[in-house]
């Protein structure tokens, strides 16, 4: 579960004020609205990766709004993926179960059993310069859900694809939204992508969230 209560969040002469937004377990969400008017701010606020002014934040029933990324136990795929470039795709997707210390075994099979889900397989000992643009976001995909978060936040995960490699991610996340596993919150400008898998919409305009459908 993702609740937010009256968050408030300033970037220089940018705001939101008093957003509030909840989004049951398991359920696939997806935030939409215009460029520029806060998603990715938001959404970096939910990961950890930026302060807000006012307002909680509780993941899986857990006030996290003070906590580091790291202790939030949240799975986050920001633009464009951005993999560890010296890594294969097997260290990027095992890379935070290494942090954690697990063990190599569980590493192993973790990385394995998301690999053939993923359809990554064949991909596993390449670096992040000899993969396309989908195969790049699925390792990406890959590394946020290894550690099996309760809450997964993915920023426009579809941009900047060809036809063809968007709807083979669609299928990706709609299998992803069938398992009822994570709880999902996807940032898009895109109403297709909202038709195609949401279960509840929300839109961010004028620095707050109004659901529209759900």
């Amino acid at each position: 579960m993702i609740q937010i209560q009256n968050l408030s969040i300033r970037q220089g002469t940018f705001a939101l004020f008093g957003v509030s937004l909840e989004v049951p377990p398991g359920r696939y969400a997806v935030l939409m609205g215009r460029s520029g008017c806060g998603k990715t701010t938001l959404l970096e606020t939910i990961a950890g990766l930026r302060a807000p002014h006012a307002g909680t934040i509780a993941l899986a029933g857990r006030d996290v709004t003070r906590l580091r990324p790291a202790a939030r136990h949240v799975g986050y795929v920001p633009q464009d993926g951005v993999l560890f470039s010296t890594m294969t795709v097997r260290q990027n997707i095992g890379f935070a179960l290494d942090v954690r210390g697990a063990p190599l075994v569980d590493t192993a099979r973790r990385v394995a059993e998301l690999a053939d889900w993923l359809e990554v397989t064949h991909l596993l000992d390449r670096y992040p310069r000899f993969l396309s643009g989908g195969e790049k976001n699925r390792v990406a995909l890959g590394r946020a859900l290894a550690n099996r978060p309760p809450v997964l936040l993915l920023d426009e995960p579809l941009a900047s694809l060809d036809d063809d490699t968007r709807d083979h991610l669609v299928t990706v996340l709609a299998r992803l939204r069938e398992r009822r596993e994570v709880t999902v919150l996807h940032v898009t400008h895109n109403r297709s992508e909202a038709d195609r898998l949401a279960d509840v919409v929300f839109r961010l305009d004028g620095g707050t969230v109004l659901e529209t459908s759900g």
